[in-house]
C-alpha cells in the first residue's frame, strides 16, 4: 500500500445529513476504511422511521467507495447500537431495553440470545461493526456518562455479561467492540465535554475497571475501544485513547486485536489536540483505527506530514494498517458479507427477545414480590415524551385502567422521585434511593415490551425475577425477590 493507502486505512470518518456521494467521494480519495452512520444520517419513511431499503443502499454505496482502490477486503460500516439510550436505528428495528438488564436479568444465555438477534438485524442493512457492548463497570450515581449502558457494577458479572453479549454479535456476523477502556463507568465527568481524570491505582484498576477487557481479550474478541480519561498512574493529563502507556497497558493483557479510539471529535480531546493533532497523536501511541476525527482530511494530511517528518514511525503506521485489513479479511471468511441477500434477520424480529429480557429484568426492590401490586386501575405521572402514552398502553394491554387508583410515578434518566405510591426508574436505578414510596421497581427501559414488563408485574400476572447488578442507596446489589 502507498503511504496515501494506509493513512486512510486507519481513519473512519463520520459524515454530516445525506451528503452521501460527497462522502463516498472522500472515501475513495483518501482510500479510507469506510464510515460510521450516525442518527442524522439514516434515512427516514414519512412517519420517521427508519427506511430500511435506503439505509442499506447508502451503506452499499459507502462501501463501494471503500474498496474501489482495489483492495480486496471489505471496508468498515460501524455504528452505534448498543439497546436503550444509545441507538442509532429506531424503529421497525427492535427496541432493546438498557443493557443493565442484561446484568439484572443475570443470565449469559439470554445475553447471547440478546447479543446476536440485535446484530442480526444490523447485518441486511449493510453493517458489519457495532461499537457495542459497554463493558464499562459503573460506580453509581456518581457515574455521570455511562450509568445504565454497563451491565453491572461487579467487574466480574460485567465481564461475563459483556463477552456473553459479543459473542452472540459474531455468531450474527456482526464485528462486537468492547468499551470504553481503562473504563468509563468509574470516573466522574463525561468526556463528551471535558477530560475526566483516573485517580485509581493500576492494582485497582486490575481488579475492577479491567476485569471486563481482560475477559474479553480471553475470549478472542476482535475490538477494544480506548476512552478519552486521563489515568495519572499512566500518564498524567494525557486521554488514554492518546497515550502511549496506556495502549502498552491495553497490549499487556494480551490484546492482539485492532485499538480503536473513541470519537476524536468529542470535547476531551478536540479542545486540547485541534486540527489533526489527535490523530497524530492517537495513531503513534497506538491506536489502530482513529474513530471520528472532526475533519478527516486535515486528519489525513496529518499523518502524511508526520510519517514524511519522522515524528509517526513508518512501522507504527504499518502495523495499524495491517491490523485493520487483517480483521476485515477475518471477518470477510467467517461471516456472510453484510448485506448479503437473506442473511441476518429482518427488522423487528428480536421483539419478543426483547420483552423477554425485559421480563426477566424487572427488579422490586421494595413491596410485594407477589399477587397485585396495584387494584384494577393507576394513576400515572411523571416521564419523559412517551414514556406516558407507552405506560397507559402496555397498561390496557395488561388489563388495567387508567385514571384512578395508586400513583405508579415513572422516573427517567436524570430525573428526581417524585411523589406517588409506585416509584419506577425507567433506566439506570439510582433515583430510587431518594424516594420515598413504600413500592420501589426497576425496569431498565422505555420501549414498548420494557412497559409491557412492568404493567404485567403491576397486574400480578408476572413476577419480578430481575436483582439490581448495582447497589442503589441502602439496597444492596442483589436485592430482589426470590423465585
Amino acid at each position: 500500500m502507498t503511504p496515501e493507502e494506509k493513512a486512510g486505512q486507519v481513519l473512519l470518518p463520520f459524515f454530516k445529513g445525506n451528503q452521501v456521494e460527497a462522502h463516498a467521494a472522500l472515501i475513495q480519495r483518501l482510500h479510507l476504511a469506510g464510515s460510521i452512520i450516525m442518527g442524522d444520517n439514516v434515512p427516514r419513511d414519512p412517519q420517521g422511521k427508519v427506511d430500511v431499503a435506503a439505509m442499506g443502499a447508502v451503506n452499499q454505496r459507502l462501501r463501494q467507495a471503500a474498496t474501489a482502490d482495489g483492495r480486496p477486503w471489505p471496508g468498515i460500516i460501524g455504528v452505534d447500537q448498543e439497546g436503550g439510550a444509545v441507538a442509532r436505528l429506531g424503529a421497525p428495528l427492535t427496541e432493546w431495553p438498557v443493557p443493565m438488564s442484561y446484568g439484572a436479568a443475570g443470565s449469559e444465555d439470554l445475553t447471547r440470545q440478546a447479543g446476536k438477534a440485535l446484530a442480526a438485524e444490523l447485518l441486511p442493512l449493510g453493517f458489519d461493526l457495532d461499537f457495542a457492548p459497554d463493558t464499562d463497570v459503573t460506580i453509581g450515581p456518581k457515574d455521570p456518562t455511562i450509568g445504565a449502558r454497563s451491565m453491572s457494577a461487579d467487574p466480574a458479572v460485567a465481564a461475563a455479561q459483556g463477552v456473553a453479549f459479543s459473542r452472540g454479535m459474531l455468531d450474527a456476523g456482526i464485528l462486537p467492540t468492547v468499551k470504553h477502556f481503562p473504563g468509563h463507568g468509574s470516573v466522574t465527568t463525561d468526556s463528551h465535554l471535558n477530560l475526566p481524570v483516573q485517580p485509581a491505582s493500576i492494582d485497582e484498576l486490575r481488579v475492577r475497571d479491567w476485569k471486563p477487557f481482560q475477559a474479553a481479550v480471553a475470549a478472542g474478541l476482535p475490538v477494544v475501544m480506548t476512552g478519552h480519561i486521563a489515568v495519572p498512574a499512566l500518564e498524567p493529563g494525557v486521554p488514554a485513547s492518546l497515550s502511549a502507556p496506556s495502549y502498552a497497558a491495553l497490549r499487556n493483557l494480551g490484546f492482539q486485536g485492532v485499538a480503536v479510539t473513541d470519537a476524536l471529535n468529542m470535547g476531551a480531546v478536540e479542545k486540547q489536540y485541534p486540527a489533526g493533532a489527535a490523530a497524530v497523536k492517537a495513531l503513534a501511541a497506538g491506536a489502530d483505527l482513529l474513530l471520528m476525527p472532526e475533519d478527516v482530511e486535515q486528519a489525513h494530511a496529518a499523518i502524511l506530514q508526520a510519517l514524511a517528518a519522522g515524528s509517526l514511525p513508518a512501522a507504527r503506521l504499518d502495523d495499524a494498517a495491517r491490523r485493520v485489513a487483517t480483521m476485515m479479511m477475518w471477518h470477510a471468511r467467517t461471516a456472510a458479507p453484510a448485506g448479503t441477500p437473506g442473511a441476518g434477520a429482518p427488522a423487528g424480529s428480536g421483539a419478543a427477545l426483547s420483552a423477554k429480557v425485559s421480563a426477566s429484568a424487572v427488579t422490586v426492590l421494595s413491596g410485594p414480590c407477589h399477587g397485585p401490586l396495584v387494584p384494577g386501575s393507576v394513576r400515572v405521572q411523571g416521564g419523559g415524551p412517551g414514556d406516558r402514552e407507552r405506560f397507559e398502553a402496555a397498561a390496557a394491554r395488561a388489563g388495567l385502567a387508567v385514571g384512578s387508583g395508586p400513583v405508579v410515578n415513572l422516573i427517567g434518566f436524570g430525573g428526581t422521585p417524585g411523589a406517588g405510591d409506585i416509584a419506577v426508574a425507567l433506566d439506570a436505578p439510582w433515583p430510587l434511593q431518594d424516594s420515598n414510596a413504600p413500592i420501589k421497581l426497576a425496569l431498565y427501559g422505555r420501549n414498548d415490551t420494557a412497559f409491557d414488563a412492568l404493567a404485567a408485574v403491576l397486574a400480578g400476572k408476572a413476577t419480578a425475577p430481575g436483582k439490581l447488578p448495582a447497589a442503589v442507596g441502602p439496597y444492596p446489589a442483589g436485592t430482589g425477590c426470590t423465585p
